[in-house]
């Protein structure tokens, strides 16, 4: 023997809306009720879809992963609603709510979002299973609000999570309960419980057996009390399986003339809107067909929008990709083997290349930025020391872990030790030039300075007075008659002749005295050129 599910369902637009943007599928193995939002645009669009997405789990469970599935194919689900206003921007801020239920052998896994609820009938205990994920629940919860006053509340139908055009990865609560037979479930949209108490909802459940019957008298006494919301009810009951017990008949539920009339005009507008935005072939009908095809397979209900659309050919259309996902599971139900399912779940498939994915794009990020930064630091020059040498460097005086973001472009003759002090102190922080034209600038700058100090080269002779020299006393308009005596006692005659002095004519214009050169021991006079130096060096 086995667990499956007796049951009834019914919707209606209620006396004030004029569509109806609720959804309900009850089958032997499924309950869903969906209570859409959006307004004119999108609430019928969000629920339909919501529930077509979701009839494929409508068969026989007998693995322990059902919850599982069940909470994938709702986020499934809301991504495709995701894609539907991305399609269409008219359907922006639509939403639905959600309460489903999936046997599992002899467990119920119960899936919620929103302020639909489920009610339990169980060993005559009446009780709400679901918690409302409003504002003013929240304000319950809390402490600061009392249950009778949040029918009055101002803010009492604000919801804090749904399904749609919100939230990416939208919180559902979940639950695993066991059955037993003859236990009853009521799911709802708030269009009854805004005009039923929990009093009365439980006193009808308690005292009609029958579920079409039950099911009605919910609805006709929310009509009678004005109904300004849509109303949505589904019943189920869970019963054994006894072998001889023939399959329940197909009822399908249509929409009244009045319903038909005020949703005909809607649906076919925003949903065909959708499936044009795509830039692909819709073809609807084709498609209604094969959701027809699956949905008369078995027994179930489809009531509310959900139904309209179906009968009517205006499936929500997001992609070809949801398309032909939609397609594929109404034609293959997801069929199992002993071993498992033959498809892995497309919500379980994007998790598990989601996460790797974004790391890979997360590397590949980074290394651009590390590229474009070290690129750019090419284009950079300083001039610093390299050793006891002014250089040019290319790139940047900084590193990057183990990598040296400069290096030696070109290395001057120019001494860093004859540098002023000033300029030894900025070439240790190097100092930085936006191109190699203005880093050859700045050697030249250097090199100007060097000049001006007067220095020597790197082990020549300073270019000052010494003993070797003497200057003539007083007047500055001749020179000294007489070379200053060689301290050898006999000279040769070669050596008195390049001793003596010449005066040039222009040294009588104020210059100072030219200081005479010591004969070298061999008797050659010493070079006068050698007296001065050019402590600047060219680039080698």
């Amino acid at each position: 023997m086995a667990y499956f599910l007796r049951f009834a369902a019914r919707s209606d637009v209620g006396m004030v809306r004029a569509k109806n943007d609720d959804s309900a599928y009850v089958g032997r193995y499924l309950a869903v009720v969906a209570d859409g939002m959006g307004g004119h645009a999108g609430g019928n669009i969000a629920s339909a879809s919501t529930v077509l997405d979701l009839v494929h789990l409508d068969r026989s469970h007998q693995r322990g992963d059902a919850g599982t599935e069940l909470a994938d194919e709702i986020q499934t689900a809301n991504s495709l609603l995701s894609e539907l206003v991305s399609t269409n921007p008219q359907l922006a801020g639509m939403g639905t709510t959600v309460t489903a239920l999936l046997l599992n052998g002899d467990r119920l896994e119960l899936a919620h979002i929103g302020d639909s609820r489920a009610y339990r009938l169980k060993n005559g205990v009446f009780e709400q299973i679901t918690t409302d994920h409003t504002f003013v629940q929240r304000l319950i919860d809390e402490g600061r609000l009392r249950p009778e006053e949040a029918d009055v509340h101002p803010h009492k139908n604000v919801l804090m999570r749904v399904l749609g055009d919100v939230d990416a990865s939208p919180e559902l609560d979940l639950q695993t309960l066991e059955v037993e037979p003859g236990e009853r479930w009521l799911l709802c949209s708030d269009g009854l419980t805004a005009v039923l108490n929990d009093r009365m909802v439980e006193q009808i459940v308690r005292e009609t057996p029958n579920l079409d019957e039950c099911v009605n008298a919910l609805v006709e006494l929310t009509l009678a009390g004005g109904s300004p919301d849509n109303v949505t009810v589904a019943v189920v009951e869970v019963a054994l399986t006894t072998g001889d017990e023939p399959e329940p008949e197909l009822r399908p539920v249509l929409p009244s003339a009045r319903e038909a009339a005020g949703e005909r005009e809607v649906s076919a507008g925003p949903a065909g809107a959708a499936a044009a935005g795509t830039g692909e072939p819709t073809e609807p009908a084709v498609r209604a067909d094969l959701i027809r095809e699956d949905l008369l397979s078995r027994p179930h209900l489809l009531v509310g929008a959900a139904a309209l659309a179906t009968e009517t050919g205006q499936i929500p259309i997001v992609t070809q990709r949801s398309t032909e996902r939609r397609a594929a599971l109404m034609l293959t139900h997801k069929a199992q083997t002993p071993e498992g399912p033959l498809e892995e779940a497309p919500a379980r498939r994007v998790r598990r290349w989601l996460g790797p994915a974004f790391v890979t794009l997360g590397v590949l990020i980074l290394l651009a930025v590390l590229g474009f930064g070290y690129t750019w630091t090419q284009t950079r020059f300083y001039v610093a020391a390299a050793g006891d040498r002014v250089a040019v460097y290319n790139g940047v005086p900084q590193t990057l872990g183990p990598i040296q973001l400069s290096h030696v472009y070109e290395r001057t003759t120019i001494p860093v030790s004859n540098l002023p002090e000033f300029r030894r102190s900025q070439l240790e922080g190097g100092l930085p030039a936006s191109n190699l034209r203005e880093a050859e600038r700045i050697i030249e700058d250097l090199r100007g300075e060097l000049r001006a100090v007067g220095c020597a080269p790197e082990g020549g002779p300073q270019a000052t007075d010494g003993p070797s020299a003497e200057p003539t006393p007083g007047s500055s308009a001749s020179a000294s008659p007489s070379p200053t005596p060689s301290p050898s006692p006999t000279p040769s005659p070669s050596a008195s002749r390049s001793a003596s002095p010449s005066a040039s004519p222009s040294a009588a214009a104020g210059a100072t005295a030219t200081p005479q050169a010591r004969p070298s021991p061999s008797g050659a006079a010493a070079d006068p050129g050698a007296v001065t130096a050019d402590c600047g060096g060219n680039l080698e």
